[in-house]
């Protein structure tokens, strides 16, 4: 069943034409956890490989061992960006969002945001969440020092952080570290990156493609960070991303926004938003491409499909890493009234705990999808109603399919990626979300969260 357009399309999107497009990754083997994460934690089975990340011109990083964490690891990460490098921002809606969220919405936000950004710093360990001013001081603390040691204006440096919640920041961990950070810049340090920001990760994530613009060669990279606490607003819990390509900040604004849509926000682990959740673009405009200073040009299409490849890459990845998770699970509704209840039918099942634990239990139970559909009250015809796992229908208009078989359902079952298609019979738009299973893991990853 192909997927209705969305007759809501902005002007960009019809523009560019963001098809999804093969992600150019070469994959080695990943690095081994250790030193990253939380100790104990076994790699999620659905873990893939850390990809081949070369050097992105114009972008530099170095990791240290700030102390947020007890054992021995990496727990911050400096970028370093040239003068006239773009930045764009999305952030999370929670009520409660963290100091960096309020520093970076702030000055992203602000007349000429986003325009020669020079850093970005993330810690794991401490949230600087529901912290009060003293949370708020921190930040402005650690960007004014960083903004020192790259001769820059404090609102050029973008802030990050992850972990517990309800702690006020220890800058002075951070700025101890920035002389170590300064001497150890590496344009090829993604991977080094990619774990020092795990929390209860349990691998590093990247993605990485190259395109064109006007017949330059352009990279794009990016890590992100993210295991539990997953049920986006607008991004999903740390995402970076680096191009070398020269975009004017709205135009990424633009972009990244378009993109977040079917990519970090149709992802969900947990049903629960983070305070902390933030996804940054950057552009430093050292591939000699031409600058980009448009909404709409057409030579941003190529770019803008490997940067939907990107960005869907790395959500998959956040799932694959669900606390606990033994199944990835995509989540079609086809058939409904709207974009938006398609999406509202979609994550309704991938939310829901009946339905996950099913998954867990390999439990082809059509009968918990019907209920996480119906208790959406969006429009659904009941009397034609149909549900398939994979290519094999289990409910057709309303009724138990004809051809059911619950020993071909349950074969199917235990595939580690599975697919659930659902027609409402309402309209003509489709949504689709990613999820997992819910496992006895994910209590226990939780239960020992803070020890």
């Amino acid at each position: 069943m192909a997927k209705t357009p969305n007759p809501l399309e902005s002007a960009f999107e019809r523009a560019i034409d963001p098809l999804a497009a093969a992600l150019k990754r070469t994959t080695r083997p990943s690095p081994a956890p250790t030193g990253a994460g939380k100790p104990g934690l076994a790699v999620s089975p659905l873990a893939v490989p850390f990809p081949a990340i070369p050097p992105v011109a114009g972008c530099e990083m170095a990791t240290a061992r700030a102390g947020f964490y007890k054992h021995e690891r990496d727990d911050l990460v400096v970028f370093h960006f040239p003068q006239g490098a773009s930045c764009a921002g999305v952030f999370t809606r929670h009520k409660v969002g963290s100091a960096p969220v309020d520093w970076c919405k702030r000055h992203l936000g602000a007349e000429g945001g986003g325009a020669g950004v020079r850093a970005l710093v993330v810690n794991a360990g401490c949230a600087n969440a529901f912290s009060g001013k003293a949370g708020a001081d921190a930040a402005r603390r650690t960007a004014s020092e960083v903004a020192k040691r790259f001769d820059c204006r404090q609102r050029d440096v973008m802030l990050a952080s992850t972990g517990v919640i309800g702690v006020p920041l220890d800058d002075k961990k951070i700025i101890s570290r920035l002389a170590e950070i300064e001497q150890g810049l590496d344009a090829d340090a993604w991977a080094r990156a990619g774990r020092a920001i795990m929390t209860t990760d349990t691998f590093p994530k990247g993605a990485f493609a190259e395109t064109e613009i006007d017949g330059v060669p352009v990279r794009i990279a990016g890590i992100a960070k993210g295991s539990g606490m997953i049920a986006p607003d607008m991004a999903t819990m740390l995402a970076f991303l680096v191009t070398d390509a020269d975009i004017h900040p709205s135009v990424l604004q633009a972009l990244l926004g378009l993109h977040v849509r079917t990519t970090f926000n149709s992802v969900t682990v947990d049903g629960d938003t983070s305070t902390n959740d933030t996804a940054l673009l950057f552009a430093t405009g050292a591939s000699g491409a031409p600058r980009i200073g448009r909404v709409g040009d057409r030579r941003l299409k190529a770019f803008s499909q490997a940067l939907d490849a990107v960005m869907l890459d790395l959500a998959h990845q956040l799932v694959r890493d669900g606390e606990g998770a033994r199944k990835f699970v995509r989540i079609t509704v086809n058939g409904a009234a709207s974009p938006a209840s398609a999406r509202k039918l979609a994550k309704s099942i991938a939310e829901s705990p009946l339905v996950k634990t099913a998954f867990a239990g390999e439990d082809a139970n059509w009968g918990r999808i019907v209920m996480a559909v119906g208790k959406t009250e969006e429009p659904v015809d009941r009397d034609r109603l149909s549900i398939w796992f994979g290519p094999h229908a289990a409910a057709l208009d309303g009724a138990p399919a004809p051809t059911l078989n619950e020993a071909t359902m349950t074969a199917y079952m235990k595939n580690a990626e599975l697919e659930v298609t659902v027609d409402v019979a309402s309209g003509r738009a489709s949504a689709t979300v990613w999820t997992c299973d819910l496992t006895k893991g994910y209590v226990e990853i939780n239960g020992d969260y803070r020890s």
